[in-house]
């Protein structure tokens, strides 16, 4: 029985470059990133991140009139009345918890 195994994948070469560039940085092969990936998938027994049709595109406020921008602003305040709010601390545990840091 094999040690490894081969894997084969097509990738845009600007994405793969700038993942490298940042796996480089951390000095994790790719290979190795491969790998922390695959064992999350069988761990998580799923993808270890969320994948869904609702994800929303982050806010450009530089984009938005001034009406767009007071409706996004007042969806922020009616979840701060609403509590759902998440604290620094409990964020930052949650964080520290998941990437063990």
């Amino acid at each position: 029985m094999a040690k490894t195994a081969n894997l084969y994948a097509r990738i845009e070469p600007e994405l793969k470059e700038r993942a490298e560039k940042i796996l480089n940085e951390l000095g994790l092969p790719p290979s190795s990133a491969i790998t922390m990936f695959y064992k999350q998938v069988v761990m998580q027994q799923g993808l270890p991140f969320d994948v869904k049709l609702t994800y929303r595109k982050p806010v450009d406020v530089s984009e938005l009139s001034k009406e767009e921008l007071y409706l996004e602003l007042e969806k922020g305040y009616q979840d701060v009345l609403n509590g759902n709010v998440e604290s620094a601390d409990k964020v930052f545990e949650d964080l520290y918890k998941e990437f063990g840091v």
